[in-house]
């Protein structure tokens, strides 16, 4: 049988599509780009958009589990379709499922949860590759320029959140549960700075903004003004959840999480000056 991944070349989806290879499984990968998804030759990469049900006939035909993403459009606003995925699934006897937690109950995840299908809820905090967006200012400048530069966050790598889709999707005992997925350790900003500096072998300084100077910072960048407002909601008063390290990862995969530092190193070229 197959494993479809939905969202197959996003941060995470990618990861998912790497797990489930490295466990022997078939994999069919979702994208509305396969052209230029990237995937491993091995993968069965499909076109198709969750927003657009009527465009997907056949694509869970012969499938044994889906990795579902939430969010559509812009915005990473929810998916209205959930509904009509969820009977399309059930029609071709998908018999589990994974759904990546996008921050809040969506049509999709309540369809799913409603469903006949063994399904598991995965609700990863801030994702390491957040950091990614530092990389021009640091290669530029040596600087880290954010807000509330004390906040916590148990940040979570996206190979673990890769990994625990697939163990959900290959092994019994995780249906009708909700995990979520941090990291090992609490970090502020500075300890995150730090530790690129380790991995790039030069320094990185953090400048901390004001409030009024980031949200001026953001939305001369092009960000939208509901996204100003949520990053500095977060940023102010991340949840109890988001900076609280919780044990769902080692118990999933049998190994600690991984490392902000162990993050850093893989993608310390990212942060070198004279990368494109």
């Amino acid at each position: 049988m197959t494993v479809l991944v939905t969202g197959a070349t996003g941060t995470v989806g990618r990861q998912v599509v790497t797990e489930l290879l490295a466990r022997g499984e078939q994999v069919r990968a979702l994208t509305r780009n396969p052209d230029g998804a990237g995937l491993p030759g091995e993968v069965e990469v499909v076109g198709g958009d969750l927003t657009e049900p009527e465009g997907l006939e056949g694509v869970f035909d012969g499938v044994s589990g889906v990795h579902l993403i939430t969010f559509g459009g812009e915005l990473f606003a929810p998916l209205e379709t959930g509904e009509r995925l969820v009977a399309m699934a059930e029609a071709a006897g998908v018999r589990r499922a994974t759904v990546l937690f996008g921050g809040g109950e969506t049509p999709l995840q309540e369809a799913v949860c409603r469903s006949g299908m063994e399904w598991t809820v995965l609700m990863p905090v801030e994702f390491m590759a957040n950091a990614l967006e530092w990389a021009p200012e640091i290669r530029a400048t040596s600087t880290v320029s954010e807000p509330f530069t004390g906040r916590l966050s148990a940040m979570v790598h996206e190979r673990d959140i890769g990994a625990c889709a697939a163990v959900a999707l290959t092994e019994e005992g995780h249906a009708g549960q909700t995990y979520t997925l941090t990291g090992p350790e609490v970090l502020t900003v500075h300890d995150k700075a730090a530790a690129i500096a380790r991995a790039r072998g030069a320094g990185v300084r953090v400048d901390e903004l004001t409030p009024g100077e980031a949200r001026e910072r953001w939305r001369a960048a092009g960000m939208a003004e509901e996204v100003v407002g949520f990053l500095l909601e977060v940023y102010g008063d991340t949840p109890v959840e988001g900076r609280t390290v919780d044990r769902a990862v080692p118990r999933l995969l049998g190994r600690p999480a991984l490392r902000f530092e162990e993050w850093a190193r893989e993608h310390a070229d990212w942060f070198t000056p004279g990368r494109p």
